[in-house]
């Protein structure tokens, strides 16, 4: 080893994110992690670093930029209560399946499992919410480490990685000696994919007369939408999307029939259980989607795509199983269909009378009210009047977030980012912050709810500091809506502390250096809307709507998918 050449440990680190071609670091800086981020001060030119004001900000961050950008998104913390604030946001991004590489500074090797300052065992803390942890104790192995983390948060099923590196290790003198990680067995499926088991497949869907499309994120992750589109264009069958799922595939394709699961659309749940086939292309029968387990699609015959082999019969049983690459499974399948599938021509008729049944009773009375108060339905209705193509939505957890997953019209890729799997409040803006930072020339659209938004409202100090474009939206009806309307539905109308008292958001907004404005009326939506969406700079507007406002449809908890109620 030539000692000529020898770095400490945090700028082999640095070195390394760069060979990665990391170009963003969402953190926060604290003792135990300080020797790297000096490191990072001379390397300031090749990575840019936006300081959030909290570490779950700058998780949630990592998040927004991973999912926006296909890439991993990367966060620095400090040791101890740093590193715990991280575990929500590794919570989220392993049940959401996203790509992301946390660094953590820790105590010198010699002080671990003495309760040092801001020593916390962050390895066994975080076990269960990552793909993979490490802790690095020697300057040495911090590369090879970095190299397989990467490897690991975007290879198979993407997910979060931990890497938690002690204060001398970081500073340690050493060679920067990297090495691109390309393989572990466990995590490479086999690049032939089962012949057989496409020929099956392509000839129970040749034979079905009332096929299902389920669309999972998997689609997204697996950057195959353009397959998907063909499949479509080929076979003619109708597809729905889960909650992540939904952008995959464009509002307005008329064989786009909605959102599945427990506030989805009325005519995919209506109509899951009288399919023939289903065909899950990576999506996990999540219990929001499927509802009473026990009453699923019993009379279907269900061919499940996954990356993951664990999502096999996890949920439901299968009868074929397609392990692999959603993009390269979807080309198998369409080289095996040469000729048109026969649907029963009542099939897609069925689709569009649940379709018009649902717009008289519920969609009818959300986008256009009768009513004085606000609602949320129209208020995306209105945003979709005066988006751009290439609009982001960025949604917190609660009732906007149904409302908005709804009535939003999606026209280009990745441009539904959200909470789904962990349901995590406060996520929305700094989630937003990373979607712009992934994407630049994009229009993001924050919509977040009065609760949601003052569990991360301290992030509105890191758009001022970085100076970006994102458009906020809360949807205020002073209550933990969702909670509320679950008390108003099942708990007679018991409003146990769903009550909120808010602050003066707009007040807040320009304390920031953000411009602000409050709608209380009808008259003022389309106007305000329309300005904030052409503005170059953040805008943040505050919408009072119905404090007793519903989310319809809704399968009520414990009942299947044919239980849905419209009103």
């Amino acid at each position: 080893m030539n000692q000529k050449n020898e770095i400490k440990g945090s700028e082999i680190l640095i070195k390394t994110l760069i060979i990665e071609n990391t170009k963003y670091i969402f953190g926060y800086p604290g003792g135990a992690i300080m020797p790297i981020y000096d490191a990072l001060f001379v390397y300031k030119k090749h990575i840019s670093h936006i300081l959030t004001r909290h570490e779950q900000g700058a998780i949630h961050a990592a998040q927004g930029y991973a999912r926006v950008s296909g890439k991993v998104g990367v966060c620095f913390t400090t040791s101890g209560p740093g590193a715990t604030n991280l575990i929500t946001g590794l919570a989220d991004s392993l049940i959401d399946s996203t790509a992301i590489l946390c660094i953590t500074g820790q105590v010198s090797s010699n002080l671990l499992g003495t309760d040092a300052f801001q020593e916390t065992d962050i390895i066994d803390i975080s076990l269960p919410v990552t793909k993979w942890n490490y802790q690095v104790t020697k300057a040495k192995d911090i590369s090879y480490i970095i190299s397989k983390g990467f490897f690991i948060a975007k290879s198979g099923r993407p997910g979060p990685v931990l890497i938690d590196i002690t204060k001398d290790a970081q500073l340690e003198l050493s060679n920067l000696e990297y090495k691109k990680f390309i393989k572990i067995n466990k995590l490479f499926y086999k690049k032939s994919i089962n012949r057989k088991r496409i020929k099956k497949a392509a000839t129970v869907i040749k034979n079905s007369r009332k096929p299902f499309i389920l669309i999972g994120q998997g689609v997204i992750l697996a950057n195959a939408e353009k397959e998907l589109q063909k499949f479509i264009e080929k076979t003619k069958i109708p597809a729905a999307s889960t909650l992540l799922g939904l952008c995959a595939l464009k509002t307005v394709n008329i064989l786009n029939m909605g959102m599945l699961g427990m506030h989805g659309h009325y005519a995919p749940n209506m109509l899951t259980n009288k399919s023939d086939v289903i065909i899950a292309i990576g999506m996990r029968f999540d219990d929001r989607v499927t509802g009473d387990i026990t009453k699923y699609a019993k009379e279907s015959k269900i061919i499940h795509i996954d990356i993951d082999e664990s999502e096999i019969n996890k949920n439901i049983n299968t009868n074929i199983f397609l392990l692999g690459n959603c993009k390269n499974i979807l080309k198998q399948l369409l080289s095996n269909l040469k000729i048109d599938i026969k649907i029963n021509n009542h099939w897609i008729e069925k689709f569009n009378f649940f379709k018009k049944k649902e717009k008289k009773k519920v969609i009818k009375y959300d986008l256009y009210p009768l009513k004085k108060g606000i609602t949320m339905g129209e208020v995306i209705n209105c945003i979709n009047l005066y988006k751009k193509d290439n609009s982001v939505l960025v949604t917190d957890v609660g009732q906007h977030q149904m409302s908005a997953s709804r009535y939003f019209n999606f026209t280009c890729n990745k441009s539904q980012i959200t909470s789904g799997g962990l349901g995590t409040m406060g996520f929305a803006l700094p989630a937003s912050i990373g979607a712009k930072i992934g994407a630049k020339n994009s229009q993001i659209i924050c919509v977040v709810g009065d609760g949601g938004i003052q569990m991360t409202l301290q992030e509105l100090g890191t758009i001022l500091q970085q100076q970006i474009s994102i458009n906020i939206i809360i949807l205020n009806n002073n209550f933990l809506g969702m909670v509320r309307q679950w008390q108003e539905l099942f708990f007679e109308r018991r409003y146990s502390h769903t009550k909120i008292v808010n602050p003066d958001f707009i007040k807040i907004g320009e304390a920031y250096g953000i411009k602000s404005k409050k709608i209380l009326y009808r008259k003022k939506l389309k106007k305000y809307i329309k300005m904030m969406l052409n503005q170059t700079n953040s805008y943040l507007l505050e919408i009072i709507i119905e404090k007793e406002y519903n989310i319809f449809p809704m399968i009520p908890p414990g009942d299947s998918i044919e239980e849905i109620r419209l009103i």
